[in-house]
C-alpha cells in the first residue's frame, strides 16, 4: 500500500511540474483559475529596455486568440500576468509606466477613467522588487481584480477600464511590441 501511495504522490508531483512553462527568466503556470473560471496561457513575452529584461508579460484566456481586437472587446474573464525579473522595475517607474500607458491607450482622453486610474495606481503603493508577480484579472460582471504575489489589492469596476488597461499591452501603441506579439502567440 505504501508503494502505491508513493507512486501516486510522485505522479501528482510530476504532473504539476509539467503544468508550467519556462518564459525567459521565470516560470509561468499554463493554467490559472480566477473567479471560478479556468484560464489557459495564450502567450507571453519579455519586456526589455536597453537589453535588460524587465518583466515577463503573459495573457491568460478561456480560448486562444491572436486577435488583439477580439481580446480587448471580449466581455469574459481573462488575465494579464506581469512577473518582475529585474530590480530596475521600481514603484516609481511602474506608476509612471501605467500613467503613460493609460494616456496612450485612450489617446490622452482619460477623463472618464481618471478616478479609477487613481485608485488603480494606489495598488502600487508598496515597493516593487524582483520576483514580484502582478495578476490583473478581468472578471466578467465584477471588474478588474488586481493581485500582487497572490494577495488581492482591490477591484476596479467597469468593462471600459478593462479595455483601457489591457490596451496598454495589446493596443496599437503597446508598452512593448515584443510583449504584445508574445501574449498573442505571434512570436
Amino acid at each position: 500500500m505504501k508503494k502505491i501511495t508513493l507512486i501516486l504522490v510522485a505522479l501528482c508531483s510530476m504532473s504539476s511540474a509539467f503544468a508550467q512553462i519556462k518564459a525567459g527568466k521565470t516560470i509561468l503556470p499554463i493554467e490559472q483559475e480566477f473567479g471560478g473560471v479556468t484560464l489557459k496561457i495564450n502567450g507571453y513575452g519579455t519586456r526589455q529596455m536597453l537589453w535588460v529584461d524587465l518583466y515577463e508579460g503573459a495573457l491568460y484566456l478561456q480560448k486562444r486568440s491572436n486577435d488583439p481586437k477580439e481580446v480587448l472587446d471580449a466581455d469574459e474573464t481573462m488575465a494579464i500576468k506581469l512577473d518582475i525579473v529585474s530590480g530596475f522595475v521600481t514603484q516609481k517607474k511602474m506608476i509612471k509606466a501605467v500613467k503613460d500607458g493609460f494616456n496612450k491607450a485612450t489617446f490622452g482622453n482619460t477623463k472618464s477613467l481618471d478616478d479609477r486610474i487613481t485608485k488603480f495606481i494606489k495598488f502600487f503603493s508598496e515597493p516593487i522588487v524582483k520576483k514580484d508577480v502582478f495578476d490583473l484579472v478581468y472578471v466578467k460582471g465584477v471588474g478588474v481584480k488586481a493581485y500582487k504575489n497572490n494577495k488581492e489589492l482591490g477591484v476596479i469596476e467597469g468593462r471600459d477600464f478593462k479595455y483601457a488597461l489591457f490596451k496598454i499591452w495589446l493596443g496599437e501603441e503597446p508598452a512593448s511590441e515584443a510583449v504584445k506579439k508574445g501574449m498573442l502567440g505571434l512570436r
